[in-house]
């Protein structure tokens, strides 16, 4: 198992199946402590994700500040530290 970083931050929108998909494997798998940030629900979060990542794209794992883009490399990267 790699070695966890220090923060994890997920961007996501609630409708996006993609998103859903990160969403359900990390409640499948007991992770909670991720920090959510719906980009629907607080716009502010959205603006931050561009600035940040460069991109609209969700979901957006950030992981000690850099994103990780695609909920395949998302949940591959997961499953490498849970």
């Amino acid at each position: 198992m790699a070695e966890k970083p220090k923060h994890l931050e997920l961007f996501y929108m609630p409708t996006c199946p993609y998103c859903r998909k990160v969403l359900a494997w990390m409640r499948d798998h007991d992770v909670n402590d991720v920090v959510l940030y719906d980009i629907v629900e607080e716009p502010k979060h959205k603006e931050r994700l561009i600035r940040e990542g460069g991109m609209h794209q969700v979901p957006c794992l950030f992981i000690d500040g850099k994103p990780l883009y695609e909920s395949d490399d998302i949940i591959k990267y997961l499953s490498t530290i849970y």
